[in-house]
């Protein structure tokens, strides 16, 4: 399977060869996860840094355990515990961890663009663990592996994205990534959250949620990202929920097999009702699940596993 790239910064240099390349090879992972060993050797000798200056719970984890089933050298290394907070450069902190003979650095940071600016002079394979408001490319290409697993197909599908979409690198990173496999993505909140300008990545934009919920085959719901904003865009929590939050009322808006996604952390009772999270027409926990394929699939093309291992 041919994937020429050194790193993966983001959806953007990805072509819609390359996505299905990824997609295809976390097929080959996904079932060494439900193996009594769950492990291959694939990546032995290779070690892989986790380094996350920004917190997270589901995609740490999901990269930690993918390294260690393709067998690598893991180290998790985190903001708070660093010599960051002693006043360390971000450079000063790449160039200490290289000397220690790194394959990869995964990377998860506030300032958009900071995973190209360790590109730039890093020997290892670089992956953005999510950048800022920029994007969040392994996010995408799990949430797109979700829906042609569960839907068979993205070409022509219509996805709804509901929410902060300004401020979110999920939404960003998934309208390049389901446009480029021939979905059609309609995003959907008040105007602050979804501002015109996002046209410009190929959605359609909806203020009405009721609406954009009409014939949906799938609908991603965001978090409001209170940490990012400068000001706030909204009167209140209680209207943003009255307006846009996801009730079974509003999904049966959607298509009858239409399918529930959120990249979490989930706000229940803002974006959407406990009762739609835990419903049948939920996929969120097979988001996670399956993240640990794609992220097995991701570090295995840029380090150059051997096919014939998978298997073993």
């Amino acid at each position: 399977m041919a994937f020429q790239h050194t790193h993966l910064l983001g959806i953007e240099d990805l072509t819609r060869e390359d996505i299905l390349t990824v997609l295809e090879t976390a097929d080959s992972f996904l079932e060494v996860s439900s193996r009594e060993v769950k492990k291959v050797p694939v990546l032995r000798g290779k070690t892989i840094v986790n380094l996350f200056m920004e917190p997270s719970t589901r995609t740490r984890s999901s990269f930690e355990l993918a390294s260690k089933r393709l067998s690598a050298d893991i180290i998790n290394f985190s903001k708070q515990t660093s010599a960051v907070v002693k006043g360390e450069s971000l450079r000063d902190t790449i160039e200490n961890l290289e000397s220690m003979q790194t394959d990869a650095i995964i990377i998860r940071h506030e300032a958009s663009g900071s995973p190209h600016y360790i590109a730039s002079f890093c020997r290892s394979h670089v992956i953005n663990a999510g950048d800022g408001t920029h994007e969040h490319p392994t996010q995408a290409l799990l949430d797109a592996f979700t829906i042609r697993q569960k839907k068979k197909r993205l070409e022509g599908l219509k996805v709804v994205i509901v929410g902060d979409c300004v401020n979110s690198r999920v939404a960003k990173s998934n309208i390049l990534c389901l446009t480029r496999l021939g979905a059609r993505v309609t995003l959907a909140g008040p105007p602050a959250f979804v501002p015109e300008q996002l046209k410009s990545l190929g959605a359609d934009i909806e203020y009405n949620l009721d609406k954009a919920l009409e014939s949906a085959d799938v609908v991603m719901m965001l978090r409001i990202q209170m940490e990012r904003m400068q000001k706030n865009c909204f009167p209140s929590l209680r209207e943003y929920a009255q307006l846009f939050s996801l009730t079974p009322q509003r999904m049966n808006r959607a298509k009858k097999r239409a399918i529930l996604m959120h990249p979490g952390p989930i706000n229940k009772g803002i974006e959407l009702t406990s009762e739609m999270a835990s419903s049948d027409r939920s996929v969120i926990l097979k988001q996670v699940e399956n993240g640990v394929a794609v992220r097995m699939a991701i570090l295995y093309l840029l380090l150059g596993g051997k096919e014939r291992e998978i298997t073993a």
